[in-house]
């Protein structure tokens, strides 16, 4: 017998690690003891990492992988040997194995797959993140997972809220989150995590006011939200007395007299740009903002954030979906990107100001997803008071425009990106600006030669700020 160790054992890079090392030195599923990895084999054999190879490791269907992946996840104590095996049968020839749903191999691997995917999403559907008492926007959640998901579920919650400092405390697992880089640490208890916020009354609230009697379906409803995860919802201790009066609500609602549907939102009255006061009043203003249709589907108002005697101001084009929910610029994908040119440059970032020409998030709903549209003229003129009213407050000594809407507006119409990209120019307040491409058209270019041109040409072009 062999000795396979997979450390730790959820971890689908150290099962491929050791799978792969077997199949090169050509070990059968039946000589591999996966269980006694820890302290050598249990029944005394060789240790796999001590094999030579005598084969190449085939090439295998990325089906396969993304089956490995999830199953891996699974409590299953036979759970490595079961993947391995049908690992041995792929590269021994059964090309077509994942095809045949009948095989019992293939069909528990699909089960456990099946089980950690479902895991996942209750997961991600139940964690309830409360407030540190006494911190500055820290927060922890309590949660059971069924099964080792948490190093799998954790990066969806850092790309759902990058803009917060969270914990998430599992038994055997804790997934921190600083605001910059994941990490993990040992588990916990329940009692690490508060028991409870300022918030939930408000959200018990809300949630009451929005339960609908009429739409009730007991059985559905604890098939989709099982009671083990009742006692970590603020709403549960709501649902006994709801599923009570459900009927008696239903009659009320059948008998209630019709009123006619209000077809229009009533629009609130644009606020004016402050441009006495403090740049945190004009923030404060900026957060009601009505000026264009983009505030209906926006979940927030994303203002500008950096020091208020900042030298440098960074003007980009809208808010992404990551800054739509954190409520902060530059934080997404492209404000990663941007992140990096600075540090290469030396730049330190928290000495810049940050903004956007439009201050919410145009977006076009796609399933579960908000894909990125462009904003309009429209809507840069509508914003373009909150712009120079910040201009007024921060008084930069220069500007960068990342974009051609951010370069709009802030020099006027009829600029020409590709004809004034890195020329400085000075505005008739007597700042210094100039224009480059927004960091999220170089993650758009999709050869990777392409990409790593266009990221250098950025680069160069925010050298300027060094030379200034």
């Amino acid at each position: 017998m062999v000795a396979a160790r997979v450390d730790p054992p959820w971890d689908p890079a150290a099962w491929r690690a050791a799978a792969r090392a077997a199949l090169r030195a050509g070990v059968a599923p039946e000589r591999i003891d996966w269980n006694g990895g820890d302290q050598g084999s249990l029944l005394g054999g060789a240790d796999l990492q001590t094999l030579a190879a005598v084969r190449d490791a085939p090439r295998v269907p990325a089906e396969f992988l993304a089956l490995a992946d999830a199953a891996v996840c699974h409590r299953d104590g036979d759970r490595h040997g079961l993947l391995y095996r049908i690992l041995w049968r792929l590269a021994e020839g059964e090309r077509s194995l994942l095809q045949r749903a009948s095989d019992p191999d293939v069909h528990r691997a699909r089960t456990l797959a099946q089980a950690v995917r479902r895991d996942a999403h209750k997961m991600k559907a139940f964690v309830r993140f409360r407030a540190v008492p006494g911190a500055d926007e820290e927060y922890v959640a309590w949660f059971e997972p069924g099964h080792w998901i948490v190093d799998r579920v954790a990066p969806f919650f850092a790309r759902r809220f990058a803009g917060m400092r969270w914990a998430i405390v599992t038994p055997y697992r804790t997934a921190l989150w600083d605001g910059e880089a994941l990490a993990f640490a040992p588990g916990g208890s329940r009692g690490d995590a508060p028991a409870e916020d300022a918030r939930e009354d408000l959200w018990r609230t809300y949630y009451a006011h929005i339960f609908n009697p009429a739409r009730l379906n007991p059985t559905m409803m604890r098939s989709e939200m099982p009671q083990k995860y009742w006692k970590l919802l603020p709403e549960a201790a709501l649902l006994p007395d709801l599923m009570r009066e459900a009927g008696v609500r239903v009659r009320e609602m059948a008998e209630r007299e019709h009123a006619a549907p209000r077809r229009k939102i009533p629009v609130a009255p644009a606020p004016a740009p402050v441009v006495d006061g403090s740049l945190e009043a004009l923030r404060e203003s900026a957060r009601d903002c009505r000026r264009c249709p983009l505030w209906q589907p926006a979940t927030q108002t994303v203002f500008g954030e950096g020091p208020a005697d900042a030298r440098t101001m960074i003007v980009g084009e809208q808010p992404g979906d990551e800054e739509d929910l954190s409520g902060r610029p530059f934080v997404g994908p492209a404000g990663r990107l941007f992140s990096r040119a600075l540090d290469e440059l030396g730049i330190d970032r928290r000495t810049l100001y940050l903004t956007n020409a439009v201050k919410h998030f145009r977006f076009e709903p796609r399933g579960k997803r908000r894909l990125h549209r462009r904003p309009d003229v429209a809507h840069i003129t509508a914003c373009n008071g909150w712009l120079q009213a910040e201009i007024a407050h921060v008084r930069p000594e220069r500007i960068v425009c990342l974009g051609a809407s951010a370069a709009r507006a802030v020099f006027g119409p009829g600029v020409r990106l590709t004809e004034e990209r890195g020329i400085w120019r000075t505005r008739e307040d007597g700042v210094r600006a100039f224009a480059t491409v927004h960091p999220s058209w170089v993650l758009r270019q999709g050869d990777p030669s392409a990409q790593a041109a266009a990221y250098a040409g950025f680069v160069d072009d925010l050298r300027q700020l060094v030379t200034a």
